[in-house]
Protein backbone atom coordinates (compact mmCIF):
# COMPACT_ATOMS: atom_id res chain seq x y z
CA UNK A 1 0.00 0.00 0.00
CA UNK A 2 1.48 3.21 -1.11
CA UNK A 3 0.04 6.29 1.37
CA UNK A 4 0.11 8.55 -1.75
CA UNK A 5 -2.97 6.93 -3.20
CA UNK A 6 -4.88 6.80 -0.24
CA UNK A 7 -6.59 8.62 2.89
CA UNK A 8 -7.44 7.23 6.23
CA UNK A 9 -10.84 5.51 6.42
CA UNK A 10 -11.86 4.93 10.61
CA UNK A 11 -13.65 1.28 9.87
CA UNK A 12 -12.01 0.24 7.10
CA UNK A 13 -8.71 1.35 7.70
CA UNK A 14 -8.10 3.56 4.29
CA UNK A 15 -10.19 4.32 1.10
CA UNK A 16 -8.25 5.26 -2.21
CA UNK A 17 -8.33 9.21 -1.96
CA UNK A 18 -11.72 10.37 -3.44
CA UNK A 19 -11.47 11.59 -7.19
CA UNK A 20 -7.84 10.65 -7.42
CA UNK A 21 -6.32 10.54 -10.84
CA UNK A 22 -2.98 9.58 -11.02
CA UNK A 23 -0.82 7.59 -13.67
CA UNK A 24 1.54 5.30 -11.92
CA UNK A 25 4.73 4.19 -13.60
CA UNK A 26 5.11 0.62 -14.36
CA UNK A 27 7.04 -2.07 -15.99
CA UNK A 28 4.01 -2.55 -18.16
CA UNK A 29 3.90 1.18 -19.52
CA UNK A 30 2.45 2.96 -16.53
CA UNK A 31 -1.34 2.51 -15.93
CA UNK A 32 -3.97 5.19 -14.75
CA UNK A 33 -5.66 5.14 -11.57
CA UNK A 34 -9.18 6.95 -11.22
CA UNK A 35 -11.36 6.72 -8.13
CA UNK A 36 -14.71 7.67 -7.75
CA UNK A 37 -16.23 10.24 -4.67
CA UNK A 38 -16.27 6.91 -2.17
CA UNK A 39 -12.93 6.32 -2.63
CA UNK A 40 -13.12 3.20 -4.98
CA UNK A 41 -11.30 2.46 -8.32
CA UNK A 42 -14.93 2.46 -10.25
CA UNK A 43 -16.22 4.35 -13.10
CA UNK A 44 -19.36 4.76 -11.83
CA UNK A 45 -20.47 7.05 -8.60
CA UNK A 46 -22.55 5.27 -6.44
CA UNK A 47 -26.17 4.64 -7.04
CA UNK A 48 -28.24 3.13 -4.78
CA UNK A 49 -31.16 2.36 -6.89
CA UNK A 50 -30.44 0.44 -10.41
CA UNK A 51 -31.29 1.34 -13.55
CA UNK A 52 -34.05 -0.65 -14.96
CA UNK A 53 -32.99 -3.91 -17.21
CA UNK A 54 -29.69 -3.53 -16.09
CA UNK A 55 -28.00 -6.44 -14.11
CA UNK A 56 -25.74 -4.96 -11.59
CA UNK A 57 -22.68 -6.71 -10.05
CA UNK A 58 -20.77 -5.36 -7.01
CA UNK A 59 -17.33 -6.77 -6.61
CA UNK A 60 -15.32 -7.13 -4.02
CA UNK A 61 -11.79 -7.81 -4.02
CA UNK A 62 -7.85 -6.33 -3.02
CA UNK A 63 -5.05 -5.32 -5.57
CA UNK A 64 -5.66 -8.15 -8.06
CA UNK A 65 -8.95 -6.77 -8.21
CA UNK A 66 -8.40 -3.08 -8.05
CA UNK A 67 -6.13 -3.11 -10.88
CA UNK A 68 -2.46 -2.91 -9.88
CA UNK A 69 -1.13 -2.55 -13.03
CA UNK A 70 -3.56 -2.06 -15.55
CA UNK A 71 -5.63 0.92 -16.49
CA UNK A 72 -9.62 0.49 -15.01
CA UNK A 73 -10.50 -0.33 -18.43
CA UNK A 74 -8.14 -3.62 -18.51
CA UNK A 75 -9.51 -5.12 -15.14
CA UNK A 76 -11.96 -8.18 -15.35
CA UNK A 77 -14.40 -6.44 -13.52
CA UNK A 78 -14.76 -3.76 -16.23
CA UNK A 79 -14.41 -6.75 -18.99
CA UNK A 80 -17.20 -8.27 -17.67
CA UNK A 81 -19.50 -5.61 -18.73
CA UNK A 82 -18.06 -6.26 -22.27
CA UNK A 83 -18.82 -9.87 -22.55
CA UNK A 84 -22.44 -9.29 -20.69
CA UNK A 85 -25.26 -7.20 -22.54
CA UNK A 86 -27.11 -4.80 -20.21
CA UNK A 87 -25.03 -5.52 -17.01
CA UNK A 88 -23.18 -2.58 -14.78
CA UNK A 89 -20.39 -3.79 -12.61
CA UNK A 90 -19.33 -1.74 -9.03
CA UNK A 91 -15.83 -2.58 -8.53
CA UNK A 92 -15.01 -2.09 -4.82
CA UNK A 93 -12.15 -3.39 -4.75
CA UNK A 94 -8.64 -1.81 -2.04
CA UNK A 95 -5.47 -2.62 -2.43
CA UNK A 96 -3.82 -4.24 0.23
CA UNK A 97 -6.73 -5.43 2.03
CA UNK A 98 -7.70 -8.59 3.65
CA UNK A 99 -11.10 -10.43 3.14
CA UNK A 100 -12.06 -8.79 6.54
CA UNK A 101 -11.72 -5.16 5.17
CA UNK A 102 -13.76 -6.17 2.11
CA UNK A 103 -16.51 -7.75 4.07
CA UNK A 104 -16.19 -4.24 6.36
CA UNK A 105 -16.64 -2.51 2.25
CA UNK A 106 -19.17 -4.68 1.72
CA UNK A 107 -20.78 -3.15 4.99
CA UNK A 108 -20.24 -0.01 4.85
CA UNK A 109 -20.68 1.21 1.53
CA UNK A 110 -22.35 -1.31 -0.68
CA UNK A 111 -24.54 -3.86 1.47
CA UNK A 112 -28.06 -1.31 1.08
CA UNK A 113 -27.35 -0.63 -2.70
CA UNK A 114 -29.73 -2.44 -5.25
CA UNK A 115 -27.70 -5.47 -6.89
CA UNK A 116 -28.25 -8.78 -8.38
CA UNK A 117 -24.83 -10.54 -7.84
CA UNK A 118 -22.08 -10.24 -5.39
CA UNK A 119 -18.72 -11.27 -6.70
CA UNK A 120 -16.01 -11.98 -4.14
CA UNK A 121 -12.43 -12.52 -5.66
CA UNK A 122 -9.91 -13.89 -2.76
CA UNK A 123 -6.68 -13.46 -3.41
CA UNK A 124 -4.78 -16.61 -1.68
CA UNK A 125 -2.88 -14.34 0.48
CA UNK A 126 -5.52 -13.02 2.20
CA UNK A 127 -5.55 -15.32 4.96
CA UNK A 128 -2.68 -14.20 5.86
CA UNK A 129 -4.25 -10.48 5.91
CA UNK A 130 -6.78 -11.70 7.67
CA UNK A 131 -4.97 -13.20 10.59
CA UNK A 132 -2.45 -9.73 10.70
CA UNK A 133 -3.16 -7.13 12.97
CA UNK A 134 -0.65 -4.72 11.29
CA UNK A 135 0.75 -4.43 7.53
CA UNK A 136 3.86 -3.21 5.90
CA UNK A 137 3.20 -0.20 3.42
CA UNK A 138 5.22 1.87 1.51
CA UNK A 139 5.33 5.97 0.28
CA UNK A 140 6.20 6.61 -3.34
CA UNK A 141 9.75 7.45 -2.08
CA UNK A 142 10.02 3.80 -1.17
CA UNK A 143 10.27 3.72 3.06
CA UNK A 144 8.59 1.46 4.67
CA UNK A 145 6.42 2.17 7.15
CA UNK A 146 3.98 0.23 9.38
CA UNK A 147 0.65 1.01 9.88
CA UNK A 148 -2.50 -0.63 11.80
CA UNK A 149 -5.72 -2.37 9.86
CA UNK A 150 -8.95 -3.60 11.46
CA UNK A 151 -9.02 -7.33 12.59
CA UNK A 152 -11.31 -9.64 13.72
CA UNK A 153 -10.47 -12.56 16.34
CA UNK A 154 -12.48 -15.94 16.07
CA UNK A 155 -13.19 -16.28 19.52
CA UNK A 156 -13.75 -20.03 20.93
CA UNK A 157 -17.68 -19.82 21.27
CA UNK A 158 -17.46 -19.30 17.17
CA UNK A 159 -18.15 -15.79 17.33
CA UNK A 160 -16.61 -12.62 15.74
CA UNK A 161 -15.04 -9.67 17.47
CA UNK A 162 -13.76 -6.78 15.65
CA UNK A 163 -10.59 -4.91 16.53
CA UNK A 164 -8.77 -1.78 15.83
CA UNK A 165 -11.99 0.29 15.04
CA UNK A 166 -11.66 3.25 15.03
CA UNK A 167 -8.28 1.76 13.29
CA UNK A 168 -5.25 3.55 14.86
CA UNK A 169 -3.81 6.19 12.71
CA UNK A 170 -0.20 6.04 13.68
CA UNK A 171 2.16 4.71 11.02
CA UNK A 172 6.25 3.55 12.03
CA UNK A 173 9.00 2.96 10.45
CA UNK A 174 9.83 -0.90 11.01
CA UNK A 175 12.42 -0.50 12.47
CA UNK A 176 10.94 1.08 15.70
CA UNK A 177 7.64 -1.12 15.64
CA UNK A 178 7.32 -2.94 18.89
CA UNK A 179 9.45 -6.60 18.69
CA UNK A 180 6.88 -8.16 21.05
CA UNK A 181 3.98 -7.30 18.01
CA UNK A 182 6.41 -8.18 15.00
CA UNK A 183 3.92 -11.89 14.74
CA UNK A 184 0.99 -9.76 14.09
CA UNK A 185 2.23 -8.14 11.01
CA UNK A 186 1.73 -8.66 7.44
CA UNK A 187 5.32 -7.98 6.12
CA UNK A 188 4.28 -8.57 2.86
CA UNK A 189 7.17 -10.89 1.73
CA UNK A 190 9.68 -8.06 3.29
CA UNK A 191 10.90 -10.40 5.79
CA UNK A 192 10.55 -14.37 4.84
CA UNK A 193 12.54 -16.98 5.95
CA UNK A 194 15.56 -17.76 3.12
CA UNK A 195 15.42 -14.76 1.50
CA UNK A 196 18.66 -14.70 0.41
CA UNK A 197 17.51 -18.28 -1.16
CA UNK A 198 15.32 -16.98 -3.37
CA UNK A 199 17.48 -13.94 -4.79
CA UNK A 200 20.00 -16.21 -5.52
CA UNK A 201 17.26 -18.83 -7.65
CA UNK A 202 16.13 -15.51 -9.35
CA UNK A 203 19.10 -14.25 -10.07
CA UNK A 204 19.63 -17.38 -12.45
CA UNK A 205 16.40 -16.84 -14.56
CA UNK A 206 12.63 -17.60 -14.41
CA UNK A 207 13.19 -21.40 -15.60
CA UNK A 208 15.55 -22.19 -12.49
CA UNK A 209 13.54 -20.72 -10.77
CA UNK A 210 10.27 -22.60 -11.92
CA UNK A 211 12.47 -25.99 -12.17
CA UNK A 212 13.81 -25.35 -8.54
CA UNK A 213 10.20 -24.94 -7.10
CA UNK A 214 8.96 -28.14 -9.22
CA UNK A 215 11.65 -29.84 -7.65
CA UNK A 216 11.15 -28.68 -3.79
CA UNK A 217 7.34 -29.34 -4.58
CA UNK A 218 7.34 -25.45 -3.31
CA UNK A 219 4.19 -24.89 -1.40
CA UNK A 220 3.54 -20.80 -1.34
CA UNK A 221 0.72 -20.76 1.17
CA UNK A 222 1.26 -23.77 3.44
CA UNK A 223 -1.30 -22.50 5.25
CA UNK A 224 -4.44 -23.91 3.32
CA UNK A 225 -2.82 -27.50 3.44
CA UNK A 226 -4.08 -28.12 7.37
CA UNK A 227 -8.49 -27.34 7.29
CA UNK A 228 -7.49 -26.63 11.22
CA UNK A 229 -5.14 -24.11 10.46
CA UNK A 230 -6.47 -20.80 12.50
CA UNK A 231 -6.05 -18.70 9.73
CA UNK A 232 -7.98 -20.71 7.18
CA UNK A 233 -10.77 -21.16 10.53
CA UNK A 234 -10.92 -17.16 10.79
CA UNK A 235 -11.12 -16.58 6.89
CA UNK A 236 -13.97 -19.08 6.39
CA UNK A 237 -15.77 -17.27 9.68
CA UNK A 238 -15.13 -14.56 8.16
CA UNK A 239 -17.10 -15.87 4.73
CA UNK A 240 -19.76 -17.64 6.55
CA UNK A 241 -20.95 -14.25 8.49
CA UNK A 242 -20.26 -12.20 5.08
CA UNK A 243 -22.53 -14.69 3.62
CA UNK A 244 -25.23 -14.62 6.04
CA UNK A 245 -25.94 -11.27 5.21
CA UNK A 246 -26.23 -11.37 1.75
CA UNK A 247 -29.68 -11.10 -0.14
CA UNK A 248 -28.87 -11.89 -3.23
CA UNK A 249 -26.59 -14.44 -4.96
CA UNK A 250 -22.63 -14.35 -4.61
CA UNK A 251 -20.04 -15.92 -6.40
CA UNK A 252 -16.58 -16.59 -4.19
CA UNK A 253 -13.40 -17.49 -6.29
CA UNK A 254 -10.24 -17.89 -5.48
CA UNK A 255 -7.84 -16.17 -7.22
CA UNK A 256 -4.91 -18.52 -8.31
CA UNK A 257 -1.54 -17.55 -7.72
CA UNK A 258 0.98 -17.93 -10.60
CA UNK A 259 2.63 -20.81 -9.49
CA UNK A 260 -1.21 -22.76 -9.70
CA UNK A 261 -1.51 -20.86 -12.78
CA UNK A 262 1.86 -22.04 -14.38
CA UNK A 263 1.80 -25.58 -12.69
CA UNK A 264 4.75 -25.13 -10.77
CA UNK A 265 3.09 -25.65 -7.20
CA UNK A 266 -0.26 -27.56 -6.46
CA UNK A 267 -3.26 -26.21 -5.43
CA UNK A 268 -4.87 -28.90 -3.97
CA UNK A 269 -4.95 -27.25 -0.59
CA UNK A 270 -6.69 -24.28 -2.06
CA UNK A 271 -9.01 -26.44 -3.41
CA UNK A 272 -9.92 -28.46 -0.51
CA UNK A 273 -10.02 -26.03 1.80
CA UNK A 274 -12.55 -23.69 -0.24
CA UNK A 275 -14.44 -27.34 -1.36
CA UNK A 276 -15.48 -26.55 2.38
CA UNK A 277 -17.60 -23.28 1.82
CA UNK A 278 -19.93 -25.48 -1.01
CA UNK A 279 -22.30 -25.20 1.94
CA UNK A 280 -22.50 -21.07 2.14
CA UNK A 281 -26.01 -19.79 2.35
CA UNK A 282 -26.33 -17.68 -1.18
CA UNK A 283 -22.84 -18.52 -2.38
CA UNK A 284 -21.45 -20.37 -5.38
CA UNK A 285 -17.87 -21.27 -4.68
CA UNK A 286 -16.20 -21.25 -8.62
CA UNK A 287 -12.66 -22.48 -9.64
CA UNK A 288 -11.37 -20.47 -12.28
CA UNK A 289 -7.99 -22.55 -12.54
CA UNK A 290 -9.05 -25.27 -14.95
CA UNK A 291 -9.90 -21.88 -17.50
CA UNK A 292 -6.56 -20.31 -16.96
CA UNK A 293 -4.73 -23.73 -17.07
CA UNK A 294 -6.25 -24.67 -20.61
CA UNK A 295 -4.16 -21.98 -22.14
CA UNK A 296 -0.49 -22.54 -23.46
CA UNK A 297 2.85 -22.53 -21.44
CA UNK A 298 3.51 -19.41 -23.50
CA UNK A 299 -0.28 -17.69 -23.02
CA UNK A 300 -0.50 -18.30 -19.08
CA UNK A 301 3.11 -16.59 -18.54
CA UNK A 302 1.61 -13.66 -20.29
CA UNK A 303 -1.35 -13.78 -17.46
CA UNK A 304 1.25 -11.74 -15.34
CA UNK A 305 3.98 -9.32 -15.36
CA UNK A 306 7.74 -10.30 -15.85
CA UNK A 307 8.50 -8.31 -12.17
CA UNK A 308 5.32 -7.77 -11.15
CA UNK A 309 2.92 -10.80 -10.25
CA UNK A 310 -0.02 -9.00 -10.54
CA UNK A 311 -2.55 -9.76 -13.78
CA UNK A 312 -1.43 -8.34 -16.91
CA UNK A 313 -4.21 -6.93 -19.11
CA UNK A 314 -4.29 -10.78 -20.80
CA UNK A 315 -4.63 -12.14 -17.49
CA UNK A 316 -7.79 -9.99 -16.84
CA UNK A 317 -9.56 -10.81 -19.87
CA UNK A 318 -8.97 -14.77 -19.21
CA UNK A 319 -10.36 -14.55 -16.07
CA UNK A 320 -13.47 -12.02 -17.20
CA UNK A 321 -14.05 -14.77 -19.94
CA UNK A 322 -13.99 -17.75 -16.92
CA UNK A 323 -16.23 -15.30 -15.21
CA UNK A 324 -19.03 -14.61 -17.23
CA UNK A 325 -19.60 -18.46 -17.36
CA UNK A 326 -21.04 -18.85 -13.59
CA UNK A 327 -22.09 -15.84 -13.71
CA UNK A 328 -24.36 -16.45 -17.12
CA UNK A 329 -25.69 -19.54 -15.27
CA UNK A 330 -26.86 -17.52 -12.59
CA UNK A 331 -28.70 -14.95 -14.82
CA UNK A 332 -30.39 -17.32 -16.71
CA UNK A 333 -32.28 -17.98 -13.30
CA UNK A 334 -32.51 -14.63 -12.37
Amino acid sequence: MSRNLFQYHPLIGYTFIPGIKARIEHEGGGYLVQANDAGFRCGRQLQAVKPPATYRILVFGDSFTAGDGVSNRDRYSDQLEDLLPQTEVYNFGLSGTGTDQQYLIWREFSSKMDHDLVLIGIHLENIRRCAARYRLGQDISGNFFVHAKPYFIFEPDGQLTLHHVPTPKDIVPPEQFPADQHEFVDWSGQRQRHAWLRKSINRMGPGVKDLVQRWSKYQPLPEYDDPHHPAWLLMKAILRKWSGELTRPAIIFPMPLYQYIEETASPQGVQARFAELADLPNCTIYDPLPDLRSYSPEERRGFRYPHDLHYSPRGHKALAESLAKPIGRLRQHH
